[in-house]
């Protein structure tokens, strides 16, 4: 049986540097971890005698504060003082120094208990000075790197903005891509359940984006991806904005193609997709992503913006729609439709007009596009398919007895609405149709749902008999004051919506994200706003026109307690960095409806229930957009509100047209507005435009 552990083998003993030598002149202390060579006797300083007595030992063990101290240098200071001494005052302090280092622990304590009872207070002052730097440990040099990482994954942003302050070392582990890439997962594109912020996506810094000047023949190629990318796109429902397109200048000569009138090529040109282009990719810092995201979504809240004005339709803008996120051109598109019979197609950039498309004998009162297409719809009582890259009208669609004022298609079909009360339902290939029947004034408003979640029918658009998936839904909005719910498949009405007083002019459906603590039962009494206690205006001017002059109230809904500038999470949950938050939230459909009675209702799709009405706007409301962020409404008060949806309050307010807002698009960090002035107004939020 083997002998009980002595006191030695209970637990570790640091195995101590040794205090310094009396002869400074020998060997001078080891700085390094290895082992340094043990004391030498006080008298004969011969370095023969100090070789020969120091056989090779085993390595020392050293605690993290003797690592530190060796590293550190300390105890050549400590030699170094001791030098200055005289020569029996050097052999007591080493003799002392000597017989303490040579002590056991349970020895050690007792020296210092006596010797603590000995200190005055003037001594008791130094060593606590000294104990106070210490005793001081920094936890990331002694843990390893992966351990470090995992407990600043539990701060939030702001935390770790601070802790990249604390020291270089700090920052390095502070400013990982993991922990960012964590922290971009929880907020970017969606609200964060904890902290109640979300930051927009900016798809097109995603997208790579061949420059304009490039040859325009064929159809565009995919961007190529770098491999991290894929990795992210993996593990999102959306792809977070990782890549970063350089902006090329679109006019470098006289020579190169440019957007603006009068170059050459002609604009036009541009809006042809190149045949190989080659865009070159690279990645940035996930905390630049953040921070990017971050100071946009400040502007959102306090109301900075730039504001341009886009003139060139002569009567009131009815419709508009702007893609950011198309393969080609190399700048975004916004195309308007109007009461005087045109369609246009502009640079949302420059805001210089591409294309003006002509073929409607009445107000274009609808529209839509993709890649491939522009689908408008008129007083006329037609439908138009244009390839709006070359300004062509494919096709024509006739077969409403009255104006087309609403329209919405996906890959397989088209639906459309109309003054003669009924709604169309289109085979792209054929132009078959069949007719919905039941509103009793003008259909303002479709959309097209897919109840299974699923992006498109599987059912082959030119077939010659149009017949639909099941699971196709359509909602439609009307004059009459209801919304219908229509399965496509069966032909028939399954639900109305009822609850406006008033003629509904807008749709939208949105999947939205269900909080464990999500009540399902608020009433639209409990989402009336009461007036907000303090507001700020701010006054922007969108050029020498006295018309350009623009004001945007941010009303201060906040806690006193409260600050925007801290975007942080007390109770932030754990997150593994390398996978982000664990399990998706469930979703549920929404939809959401303007009226000319003033507000805008929040429908549960599942149940047909309005779950919360927005009051704000004194008169009618023409237009809704809405993304998972926020809701924007425009009305015929001549305002556009800026809402946030799960609150039912309205956040921003912003003044500018001399007419009703007739339309809104909302995008990551811009508004675009069209009124029955005839203007187009841009309010960007991003952070080049708002100084």
């Amino acid at each position: 049986m083997p002998p009980p552990p002595g006191p030695a083998q209970d637990s570790y003993q640091c195995d101590t540097l040794p205090a310094p030598r009396l002869a400074s002149s020998l060997l001078l202390p080891n700085r390094s971890p290895s082992p340094p060579t043990p004391f030498l006797p006080l008298a004969q300083p011969n370095t023969s005698s100090v070789m020969q007595s120091s056989p090779q030992l085993p390595p020392r063990k050293l605690c993290v504060r003797h690592q530190r101290m060796a590293d550190q240098g300390t105890n050549l200071k400590l030699q170094q003082a001791l030098d200055a001494l005289p020569e029996e005052e050097r052999q007591v302090v080493n003799s002392i120094w000597s017989n303490f280092s040579s002590s056991s622990h349970p020895r050690r304590e007792l020296i210092l208990q006596g010797l603590l009872t000995m200190c005055c207070f003037s001594q008791l002052s130094l060593l606590t000075e000294q104990l106070g730097h210490l005793i001081r440990i920094d936890p990331f040099t002694v843990l390893p790197r992966e351990v470090s990482l995992k407990i600043l994954a539990y701060l939030d942003a702001t935390s770790l903005c601070r802790a990249a302050q604390v020291s270089k070392f700090w920052r390095s582990l502070a400013d990982d891509d993991i922990l960012w890439r964590g922290i971009c997962q929880q907020h970017i594109g969606q609200k964060c359940l904890k902290c109640g912020w979300g930051l927009p996506i900016l798809e097109r810094k995603r997208q790579v984006r061949p420059s304009s000047a490039s040859s325009f023949v064929s159809s565009p190629s995919p961007p190529a991806f770098l491999k991290r990318d894929f990795e992210i796109m993996s593990s999102f429902d959306r792809p977070l904005k990782r890549q970063k397109s350089e902006d090329h200048p679109q006019a470098t000569s006289s020579s190169s193609a440019s957007p603006f009138p009068g170059s050459s090529p002609q604009p036009s040109d541009l809006l042809i997709p190149p045949l190989n282009p080659q865009p070159e990719t690279v990645t940035r810092p996930w905390k630049d992503v953040y921070s990017e995201r971050l100071t946009i979504e400040r502007n959102w809240r306090r109301g900075r913006c730039h504001v341009r004005t886009l003139r060139g339709h002569t009567d009131g803008v009815m419709c508009l729609q702007f893609n950011e996120t198309l393969q080609h051109p190399s700048f975004p598109i916004l195309i308007t439709g109007s009461y005087d019979r045109t369609v246009r197609v502009w640079n949302l950039e420059t805001g210089s007009e591409v294309r003006c498309l002509r073929g409607h004998t009445r107000a274009v009162r609808t529209l839509q596009f993709d890649e491939a297409k522009l689908i408008t719809g008129s007083m006329d009582h037609t439908i138009r398919v244009w390839n709006w890259r070359k300004g062509e009208c494919i096709r024509t669609l006739e077969g409403h007895t009255d104006g087309v004022v609403s329209l919405n298609f996906d890959a397989n079909v088209l639906a459309s609405g109309s003054v003669d009360t009924t709604v169309k339902i289109w085979n792209f290939c054929t132009g078959e149709a069949f007719t919905l029947r039941g509103h009793r004034d003008w259909v303002n408003a479709v959309r097209l749902w897919d109840a299974h979640g699923s992006a498109s029918s599987s059912t082959n658009p030119c077939r010659s008999t149009l017949k639909i998936d099941a699971g196709k839904m359509l909602f439609s909005a009307s004059d009459d004051g209801t919304i219908r719910l229509w399965d496509l498949a069966k032909r028939t009405c399954v639900r109305q919506l009822i609850g406006h007083v008033g003629q509904v002019q807008s749709l939208r459906i949105l999947d939205v994200d269900v909080a464990p603590d999500d009540d399902d039962s608020s009433s639209a009494a409990d989402a009336v706003v009461a007036e907000n206690s303090s507001s700020d205006i701010i006054q922007l001017c969108g050029g020498s026109n006295p018309a350009d002059i623009c004001t945007v109230v941010t009303h201060d809904m906040r806690k006193p307690s409260e600050s925007t500038d801290d975007v942080r999470s007390t109770n932030r949950i754990a997150i593994n960095p390398a996978i982000g938050v664990t399990g998706k939230p469930a979703k549920k459909p929404v939809l959401i409806s303007g009226s000319l009675d003033n507000t805008i209702k929040v429908w549960d799709v599942e149940t047909g229930k309005a779950m919360r009405t927005l009051f704000g706007h004194i008169e009618g409301v023409w237009a809704v957009a809405c993304d998972k962020l926020r809701l924007v409404s425009g009305s015929h008060d001549r305002t556009i509100k800026v809402w946030n949806r799960e609150e039912g309050k309205c956040t921003t307010t912003l003044f500018g047209h001399r007419g009703a807002v007739t339309c809104v698009g909302l995008g990551e960090d811009k508004i675009v507005s069209g009124s029955d002035d005839g203007d187009v107004r841009i309010w960007n939020f991003s952070t080049s435009d708002c100084q």
